[in-house]
């Protein structure tokens, strides 16, 4: 989720800790607590300072392992406890732990995903029912905190939210396996279905919808119950070894591949030599891929320059690719 939600997670939970005799009595310190914990997992937004790569890697990674979702209310409780020591210690361990298993949780059911299981696992459990900014769960929590501004009991407002919150999870599942009903029938009995990705948009009955078959991929939307495939692309295999052996060892290419699930791969000469370009088929929006990596090769395939992220048109993604080192 964006940074907003968590917070107004954090300020719900800092609202039903008032039930709690144990931690009101150093309610400013349980606040701290539970806010940072529906923080904290995100601390590694710092790696996009060093370069897209390093963070595509990482991000969502270690610090939303299982280690690190126990290790986190330990040392915000520890922090606080240097500060006071009369506080209960359990109970602000038990709050605190609940608003970064929430924050690890929740972030499961958007399209990036989380490595929530790692060490044990390294996979990215991608549930794919909630955009990264949901305006219906924000709006509840938001509406939530300003009746508990005004006065009213926050306890039973923001159960009530947490029930509604629950039952929006199942419709948006429900929303999300209807959508992959309708993709199925429309593709052709003929391919086999490989990979099958429904990703919400920020509008409530708007999907992504990106599909590999044996033979093809297909890429489109979905609103309410109907699917359009916009593009269609013939599957072909990863270039071939004398084109890929430098471009594997590529920091971006390897965050790229590490991170997409469904990609394709375009080739094309130019006067310095090749532009190898990975396209992430999950991301089209207005006509453009938004997800890529992008590698200028020399005549013998040497990788001069290269970029992966996020990039909303042409002219910008190149802006980046030239202002890129050869190495990063």
């Amino acid at each position: 989720m964006d940074t907003a939600t968590h917070f107004a997670m954090g300020a719900a939970l800092a609202g039903l800790a008032t039930v709690d005799p144990s931690v009101t009595a150093y309610y400013p310190a349980i606040t701290t607590a539970v806010v940072a914990g529906s923080q904290i997992p995100d601390i590694d937004t710092v790696l996009k300072l060093r370069n897209n790569a390093v963070y595509i890697t990482h991000h969502r990674g270690i610090t939303h392992s299982v280690p690190f979702t126990l290790m986190w209310p330990l040392l915000i409780v520890g922090i606080i406890y240097l500060f006071i020591q009369d506080i209960n210690v359990l109970h602000f361990w038990l709050w605190t732990q609940l608003a970064v298993f929430l924050h690890v949780f929740v972030d499961i059911f958007n399209s990036y995903g989380t490595q929530a299981l790692r060490p044990f696992s390294r996979k990215w459990i991608q549930i794919g029912i909630i955009n990264t900014f949901d305006p219906i769960m924000f709006t509840l929590l938001i509406t939530g905190c300003i009746l508990w501004a005004t006065g009213v009991n926050p306890v039973p407002v923001f159960l009530t939210i947490a029930v509604l919150l629950v039952i929006y999870y199942i419709i948006r599942r429900s929303l999300q396996q209807s959508m992959k009903k309708q993709a199925l029938k429309i593709l052709p009995h003929d391919e086999k279905v490989i990979k099958l990705f429904v990703a919400p948009t920020i509008r409530f009955f708007e999907w992504r919808v990106a599909v590999e078959t044996d033979k093809h991929y297909y890429i489109g939307r979905g609103y309410k119950r109907h699917v359009n495939f916009s593009d269609r692309f013939r599957r072909t295999p990863i270039p071939p070894d004398e084109v890929m052996a430098d471009a594997r060892r590529d920091p971006n290419l390897k965050a790229f591949i590490s991170f997409s699930s469904i990609y394709r791969w375009t080739l094309v000469e130019k006067e310095h030599g090749y532009e190898l370009r990975f396209i992430d088929l999950r991301y089209l929006k207005n006509g453009h891929y938004s997800f890529v990596a992008i590698l200028n090769l020399d005549h013998h395939c040497k990788v001069t320059h290269s970029y992966t992220g996020w990039v909303f048109s042409e002219e910008k993604l190149l802006r980046k690719l030239n202002s890129r080192p050869i190495r990063q």
